[in-house]
């Protein structure tokens, strides 16, 4: 054992997934939807690797989303990082985004019954204003909100996330309904009277009228720090270079016959070959690999090239006259 933990896993495959689901129904099962590229991602497999030392009896599992697009789809990953929580095979719960703090409430919440309740009284209670300088430094932009994202608890609450998730902005929550210590704490500390209260980098930047603010001024994108969803990276991808490929595996081992086909017939229409990056079957609404893109637009995969190639209008699809 290289220091990995019995109750943290990968899921590579679709059968994996399923079968990691059905030897754990009895407990908590964590599984974490991840990316390599989001740096937001390995902030919180260490999260979860802490929360495994602790909770001994909750399994916990990390899926790259672009990696098993089976699964991905099937419970509609539209970013990463994504958690989903399952007892008994089923979905219990849903957490969108690098929320350490919530993250760490579901699993205590989620998980009890199961061991670990029992040592929490050995534990020296920590200092309220500690506490609460850690919670609104648990991520670059920490929002102290009535309720959860997915359920909001007050009108006001409720605005906020919208704004935040229309500007695409990556952040943490804290349901003050949960912890009335807190709740009351943060009015003081922060002398705000009011929730929702809004931090970037450990400091309140408002509640919602200076978020609104914020939008009409333009500052808003300045202000905080921005989530990458899978759709806007693939975007960028398939605008990368003015012509992309997208296939399994790359261009020295183009892993399958269709890809290898189609690097040869691109081969020999003299075009340099393309970056090679495998993307998301669903953005495209194109279901098999290889996919060509040329500036941005999806022209299609093997069949349509060689159709292309056949009428000689392939060098001009390519250079992108049509």
């Amino acid at each position: 054992m290289s220091g990995s933990m019995a109750n943290l896993t990968d899921a590579t495959s679709l059968q994996q997934f399923e079968e990691l689901l059905k030897n754990n129904s009895k407990s908590l099962t964590v599984v974490h939807f991840h990316a390599a590229w989001a740096p937001q991602c390995s902030q919180m497999n260490d999260v979860m690797a802490e929360l495994a030392k602790e909770h001994k009896h909750t399994m916990f599992v990390k899926l790259e989303a672009e990696a098993v697009p089976e699964v991905s789809e099937k419970y509609e990953i539209t970013s990463v990082p994504t958690f989903l929580f399952f007892k008994g095979g089923e979905k219990i719960d849903r957490l969108d985004g690098a929320h350490a703090p919530e993250l760490t409430n579901k699993v205590q919440r989620l998980g009890s019954g199961g061991g670990g309740a029992a040592r929490a009284g050995d534990v020296p209670k920590e200092d309220l204003n500690e506490r609460l300088k850690r919670l609104i430094n648990a991520a670059p932009c920490m929002l102290f909100m009535k309720g959860s994202p997915q359920e909001p608890r007050c009108g006001f609450s409720r605005q906020i996330v919208q704004i935040l998730k229309d500007h695409d902005v990556q952040y943490s929550s804290f349901d003050i309904l949960s912890d009335e210590e807190v709740r009351q704490g943060l009015k003081t500390y922060s002398n705000w009277p009011t929730f929702p209260q809004v931090y970037v980098n450990g400091e309140l930047i408002g509640g919602l009228d200076i978020v609104k603010e914020l939008v009409e001024s333009g500052e808003l994108e300045n202000t905080f720090p921005k989530t990458v969803s899978l759709e806007s990276r693939l975007k960028t991808l398939i605008n990368k270079s003015p012509i992309m490929l997208f296939m399994k595996g790359n261009k020295e081992t183009a892993k399958c016959g269709f890809s290898r086909q189609i690097l040869e017939i691109m081969n020999s229409t003299g075009f340099d070959s393309p970056q090679v990056r495998q993307g998301l079957k669903t953005y495209s609404n194109w279901p098999t690999f290889p996919q060509l893109y040329v500036k941005g637009d999806l022209i299609g995969g093997l069949d349509i090239v060689k159709e292309l190639k056949e009428n000689g209008e392939l060098i001009s699809v390519l250079k992108g006259e049509n």
